[in-house]
């Protein structure tokens, strides 16, 4: 029987304690949609976080192919919400049906990656260093390092991925993966869509014998702060604004117990365009652009908001070419009234400023976005304008002109961090563009060569991070199986005995897993 209001999932149980009323709105119309649901207490909170740090001992302690299980469980529950759940997130997003599907594809494949690093093991991190020969004149202990799972960790929901990167995406699947329970905090944009991704995981849970508490899901739009400053929390994972993440970084940082957070927030993942490849096929490259930029309404983390450009006639053909794409775009109904909002201030804020000119778009039409090219003095750039450096999270880009490879260099430097750069250019000049690739690999976390970045491959090669202010943590990623190693810390053995160590560590080497051993990577038994 379908229940009237939505309700938080605690502990494996079901709770609807509060009297604020929140609601889902329809993304194309405005009119609320008709399930209801009630803002989690403190207490709900509270409680949540207990049943997380209760579940926490014994899920770390399963072996890594329970969670795989696990993680493949949800995997196949989530490839089986069915096209009444499709419609279900169109209706709350806006994105149409194929996205959906393609991006619900792309979460069940996470957590079937992540049960493959957990089958694999070299999670693990496994390190032996033996006692030395009697030779050294004082003989080395037993050393052993292995890695486990930080604690229950807070997942916040983003608004643009409402599958893949919210409530089974990927923090809560690295996050899973490290044998860490999760308290996901659902977004308010999507919250029908959340709750029945959350249904599936407890399927999932209950199918593969999992401790009540492994997951848990509020709502509500002010129950951050209770999260993250609960002690049972012992990390972070967020995608979000830039004042959003800082937030909980400030809030991380001032508990007693300070905690990592690991937030995805603002770029504007420049393109750097190359004199020879804009002359041989700049119509190709203006219209690809414009094609990125206006992918999903603009909303995504990866959207090339900065082009710059060495002054030539091929450049100025180039813009032309992409302010004619960019004006023959229809109007987009972007992911809710708020984002529209957002979007609008953005554009006002560059139309007011002296050293900015709009080169293609116009005013808003009605509740729909138009797309936007501007054009910005490279002197803005250069001076470190923090125009420049916002993102505008919609479907609009900024092109620069600099006057030569002196003045690309000096722009690129004057840069903050990115999660992406682009390079586009023809072989020979890439080859003689080792300078540019070196001032670009210290800004981003992630570089592409004659491609577009809006597409985020999930691999074990991925970094999807980048430095301040694209993410809070430059050294970690989220999306790729890397993303595990945010959730784990590493725990040393000195002189125990095989009997007492675990499994990863222990002498004969039970997991079967590759091990770092008197610094020689090794399958082999420990003699």
């Amino acid at each position: 029987m379908t229940r009237p209001i939505g309700q938080h999932l605690i502990g494996g149980t079901r709770s609807a304690a509060g009297s604020v009323v929140l609601r889902s709105f329809d993304a194309f119309t405005g009119e609320p949609l008709p399930r209801a649901y009630l803002e989690a207490t403190e207490e709900e909170v509270n409680a949540a976080a207990a049943a997380a740090m209760n579940a926490f001992p014994a899920y770390r302690a399963l072996p890594a192919s329970r969670r795989a299980e696990f993680l493949e469980a949800i995997a196949v529950e989530v490839d089986a919400l069915d096209d009444d759940f499709v419609a279900t997130v169109c209706r709350e997003t806006a994105l149409p049906a194929g996205r959906i599907q393609g991006e619900r594809l792309r979460t069940s494949a996470q957590m079937r990656l992540f049960a493959t690093v957990l089958r694999r093991g070299d999670f693990h991190g496994a390190r032996i260093d033996l006692p030395l020969p009697q030779r050294a004149p004082t003989p080395r202990a037993d050393i052993r390092q292995y890695r486990i799972g930080v604690g229950p960790v807070a997942v916040f929901g983003a608004s643009n991925f409402p599958l893949a990167f919210s409530t089974a995406g990927g923090d809560t699947a690295a996050a899973l993966a490290a044998g860490c329970p999760v308290v996901f905090k659902a977004h308010m944009g999507h919250m029908m869509t959340a709750e029945a991704v959350a249904e599936a995981i407890l399927r999932a849970a209950a199918r593969t014998g999992m401790p009540g508490g492994v997951f848990n899901m509020v709502y509500g739009g002010s129950v951050g702060a209770w999260l993250v400053k609960h002690p049972a929390i012992q990390a972070v994972g967020f995608t979000g604004s830039l004042r959003g993440g800082r937030a909980l970084c400030d809030m991380a940082a001032m508990r007693p117990q300070p905690i990592p957070v690991f937030a995805e927030m603002s770029s504007i993942n420049p393109v750097v365009l190359l004199p020879e490849a804009l002359q041989v096929r700049g119509a190709q490259v203006a219209d690809e652009l414009a094609a990125s930029v206006l992918l999903g309404a603009g909303q995504f983390c990866t959207n090339p908001g900065l082009v710059i450009g060495m002054r030539s006639s091929g450049f100025d053909t180039f813009v032309r070419r992409l302010c004619q794409s960019m004006d023959k775009a229809a109007p987009q109904t972007m992911l809710n009234a708020g984002g529209l909002a957002h979007y609008g201030q953005g554009v006002q804020a560059m139309l007011a400023h002296p050293g900015v000119v709009r080169l293609a778009g116009g005013e808003q039409v009605g509740a729909q976005a138009r797309a936007q090219v501007f054009k910005a003095d490279a002197g803005l750039l250069l001076q470190g304008d923090p125009l420049l450096q916002e993102e505008i999270f919609g479907p609009a880009t900024v092109v620069v002109e600099v006057a030569d490879r002196d003045e690309l260099a000096r722009a690129l430097q004057a840069l903050r961090g990115q999660l992406t750069a682009t390079l586009i250019g023809e072989p020979d000049e890439l080859m003689a563009a080792a300078d540019i690739i070196e001032l670009l690999q210290d800004k981003v976390g992630r570089l592409l060569l004659n491609g577009y970045p809006t597409g985020v491959e999930v691999c074990d090669a991925m970094v999807h991070g980048g430095p301040y202010p694209a993410t809070s943590d430059a050294r970690g990623t989220s999306v790729g199986t890397l993303a595990i190693d945010r959730f784990l810390r590493p725990v040393c053995f000195q002189n125990f005995p095989d009997a007492l160590l675990p499994d990863a560590l222990k002498n004969g080497n039970p997991l079967g897993i590759e091990r770092l051993v008197n610094g020689e990577k090794t399958r082999d038994p420990v003699a």
